[in-house]
């Protein structure tokens, strides 16, 4: 997972909930809602997964089933010590033999990505796909969770002086972008925190994904 860029020319940080309207145009520059909820995703690679018979095989006729992961929703309750983000996603399969009734079980995972690199946290989780007989196509939906801290995820006063202070036009401030610190850079991605859904594949199933 690649570090997200944070910085952008005259940018006003609205921290407190209400303040302004994301995107709106505010004396000084623009104002963005930064929230201490994690942004939810699926890591690049692992929103899909094969199984093959026989598992050796990679050939296109030994696909049994296959599925993806997708519609990843989340609710984030930021009351109290610690921020909780509710997830839930989809999962849609297909398989190859469309006889008997079959039930297949896929791992999944849920990670806390701290500024854009560090996992902190991770938990792994099964969610079943039910086919009956005669049918190609499945469904079933699964959930996950994950917690931060608040404190964790709550910029620094300083740093928030930094990054709300009223510039204006003519001021040599306003020409300087306060993510242009390396400082203040580092405190938000310190506290900038992703919550990532996925299968939980095997370094095969990675592979494949990456070089089919």
């Amino acid at each position: 997972m690649s570090l997200r860029k944070f910085a952008a020319p005259l940018i006003v940080l609205a921290l407190v909930t209400g303040c302004a309207r994301e995107g709106s145009i505010a004396e000084g520059g623009i104002t963005a809602v930064r929230s201490a909820c994690p942004v939810v995703g699926v890591p690049a690679g692992t929103g899909d997964i094969t199984l093959f018979d026989p598992a050796t095989s990679r050939d296109a006729s030994a696909i049994d089933v296959t599925a993806v992961l997708t519609n990843v929703n989340s609710t984030c309750v930021e009351a109290g010590d610690q921020i909780v983000t509710d997830v839930t996603f989809d999962v849609f399969a297909r398989r190859r033999d469309t006889g008997a009734a079959r039930d297949v079980t896929l791992p999944y995972f849920i990670t806390v990505v701290r500024g854009g690199q560090s996992v902190i946290a991770k938990r792994v989780g099964q969610v079943t796909v039910h086919f009956d007989a005669g049918q190609q196509r499945a469904s079933a939906q699964g959930t996950a969770s994950s917690s931060v801290s608040r404190a964790a995820a709550t910029l620094p006063e300083d740093v928030r002086k930094r990054l709300t202070e009223r510039r204006r036009a003519g001021d040599a401030e306003a020409a300087v972008d306060p993510l242009s610190d390396p400082s203040v850079r580092q405190a938000v991605l310190s506290a900038t925190f992703e919550a990532m859904v996925g299968f939980q594949l095997t370094e095969d199933q990675l592979r494949y994904n990456a070089t089919r």
